[in-house]
């Protein structure tokens, strides 16, 4: 799988999980729907029930920025699988122009937001390298 084909599987998935470190260190995971354009992942916390609204996510990003978002594809025929990871750094959009347009992607993208439109804040994640496994490809190949 070169870069473009890992870009392009990931564009099309429709669920990501995004990986932060919490500031004891310790891995903090949640499944995100979300936007690439370009090298940037968009995502907006969404409605969905929660705990609370100090997300852990938001409390992690702002100890510290790099996150990793991942996707992937099972298969019972595990000649099949593959991943694809972005690894980047996060920033915190409360409001304005880039909040509004994390927004618009993501209501174009998943009509199920529109009843219910996100009120964030949203997170735009600079990918700064791009890593993928298929399984089908020789080990000598797998790395972009």
């Amino acid at each position: 799988m070169n870069e473009k084909e890992a870009r392009e599987r990931f564009a099309t998935a429709r669920v990501a999980r995004l990986a932060t470190v919490r500031p004891d260190g310790a891995p903090h995971l949640v499944p995100v729907v979300f936007v690439l354009e370009g090298d940037t992942v968009w995502l907006v916390v969404d409605e969905k029930p929660k705990r609370h609204r100090r997300l852990q996510r938001l409390v992690n990003i702002r100890a510290d920025p790099r996150v990793s978002l991942l996707v992937d594809s099972y298969d019972e025929d595990w000649s099949c699988l593959w991943w694809v990871r972005a690894d980047g750094r996060a920033r915190i959009l409360g409001e304005g122009p880039k909040f509004e347009r994390a927004l618009s992607l993501l209501l174009d993208r998943y009509p199920q937001e529109r009843e219910q439109p996100p009120k964030g804040p949203a997170l735009a994640v600079q990918v700064e390298r791009w890593r993928c496994w298929p399984a089908a490809v020789p080990r000598s190949s797998r790395r972009l």
